[in-house]
């Protein structure tokens, strides 16, 4: 039986989707939809991608379309689906959010009468999802809350899928573990056996930090979007089962947008600075500016690699207690992106093979 899975925030969150999935159904086939809604070293262009972005879909649904290892974005526009769609054994599908809540409640709908599914499983790594709207440390509430208000309006079976609370550093996990009850499951090694090479060329830092948990990983780790340590736990290779309603009664945000239906992403975007106070669309055109404004000059793998121990120094003295950093967290904080963040990678696996501690960098 095909079972259907949305990853709610984009970005990494498809790979913590395929992970959970086999964790949950093992090598059944699966259709996972996702927005393409990249950090910006991914894509420069701030928000979701559209259908227009692409090139090489195919149909899944009148409105749901088909990423496959032919799709390529349309530049300036970049996405990491095409390219994981290519190494997952999934069929991925893309969310548009432009049309709001109703677009996306059409969407679900199509793809559950496609495939018969009785559930829908939503995932959200990390635990944005499960947020009240006000916490200080809140980042990026609004595509989960899209995701949740389109299930709701469209009706169908829903489950959401809470791994790794607390690894997207945006809400800490003695805040929500409280909240989340005993029904869960717990990753193993196993697990990951399927996603782990990923990282090899995946900025993902959330699902990196899954993945690290599931395989016996414990500490802190520094990451890039905070600068300080996200710790791991026990509690951090869980995945919580949790209701639609729960989650619509605990998500301002998310049942602000099911009442009101929004169907522009600039008018949900309208509702996240009213329940919110803040908006990451603007948060992220804002950093677009800034970083177009301050570009500095490229530096090479090995001028980074020269100037390592001294950074590696600086961050322990900052963080003590931490044990590991995220390779995007040691690459952009020796100046590095995309291609060069890669190969930095590459030759640090190589070349101190006792600081690697799949997939993170240990410390």
């Amino acid at each position: 039986m095909t079972q259907l899975l949305v990853a709610a925030g984009g970005g990494g969150d498809v790979i913590g989707t395929t992970l959970v999935h086999h964790a949950l159904h093992g090598d059944e086939p699966a259709v996972v939809l996702s927005y393409s809604w990249e950090r910006l070293t991914v894509d420069p262009l701030p928000g979701p991608r559209s259908e227009r972005d692409f090139t090489g879909l195919r149909p899944l649904t009148p409105r749901v379309s088909g990423i496959t290892a032919a799709t390529a974005t349309v530049p300036p526009a970049g996405s990491t689906l095409p390219r994981l769609a290519a190494e997952l054994p999934v069929t991925l599908g893309l969310l548009s959010p432009r049309g709001g809540v109703p677009h996306l409640a059409r969407q679900l709908t199509e793809a559950v009468e496609k495939y018969a599914v009785d559930v829908v499983e939503v995932v959200d790594v990390g635990g944005d999802v499960f947020a009240r709207g006000d916490e200080p440390t809140l980042l990026s509430p609004l595509p989960d809350a899209l995701v949740i208000a389109a299930c709701a309006t469209a009706g169908v079976p829903t489950r959401l899928r809470l791994a790794g609370p607390g690894l997207d550093g945006e809400i800490p996990e003695d805040e929500l573990l409280p909240a989340l009850g005993d029904d869960f499951l717990t990753l193993t090694e196993a697990d990951t056996r399927g996603v782990e090479h990923l990282f090899d060329w995946h900025p993902s830092e959330a699902s990196a930090l899954l993945v690290a948990a599931a395989r016996g990983e414990r500490g802190g780790c520094v990451v890039r979007d905070t600068g300080r340590p996200v710790v791991l736990s026990d509690a951090s290779a869980r995945v919580h089962r949790i209701g639609l309603d729960r989650v619509l009664e605990r998500n301002r945000l998310a049942r602000a947008l099911y009442e009101r239906g929004d169907d522009t992403l600039d008018g949900a975007e309208k509702t996240s600075w009213e329940v919110c106070g803040f908006s990451e669309l603007q948060r992220e055109r804002d950093r677009s500016l800034r970083l177009r404004d301050t570009a500095s000059p490229e530096v090479s793998v090995t001028e980074a690699l020269h100037g390592l121990d001294a950074w590696l120094e600086r961050l322990r003295a900052e963080c003590p207690d931490a044990r590991y950093a995220t390779f995007r967290c040691v690459a952009e904080g020796l100046g590095l992106t995309g291609a060069a963040a890669q190969s930095l990678r590459t030759r640090l696996v190589r070349d101190r093979p006792h600081r690697y501690a799949a997939p993170l960098f240990a410390l």
